[in-house]
């Protein structure tokens, strides 16, 4: 079983506009990332806010950061999305997984 307190902590980073919305770009570019810059102008969002929403989903461990040069990228950290996913799901249905359909198969797979 997932670390409960884990699952909170990344759902909780995960319950702010800006913060989903940044995590659903990064999991859109996948393991390749993106530039803070890049996701501050896609949402119109100022670098010092994004910064602070950035580091509530790194300290969430949903993503990691990597400094090339002068910009930091960004990128999901895919198999703790996994292991979150997976703790929601775990005992779905009652031990009944054909009701939930392909749910319970779905795994984030890095391209």
């Amino acid at each position: 079983m997932a670390n409960l307190a884990n699952t909170l902590k990344q759902l909780s980073a995960l319950s702010q506009e800006t913060r989903l919305l940044t995590f659903k770009m990064l999991m859109e570019a996948g393991p390749e990332g993106i530039q803070a810059g890049v996701i501050a102008e896609k949402l119109n969002v100022a670098p010092n806010s994004l910064s602070a929403h950035l580091s509530i989903l790194s300290d969430a461990n949903l993503v990691s950061s990597e400094r090339q040069g002068r910009h930091i990228i960004y990128r999901p950290n895919i198999p703790t999305v996994n292991v979150m996913l997976a703790s929601m799901i775990e005992n779905c249905c009652n031990g009944h997984p054909e009701v939930c359909g392909s749910l319970s198969n779905i795994k984030c797979v890095p391209a």
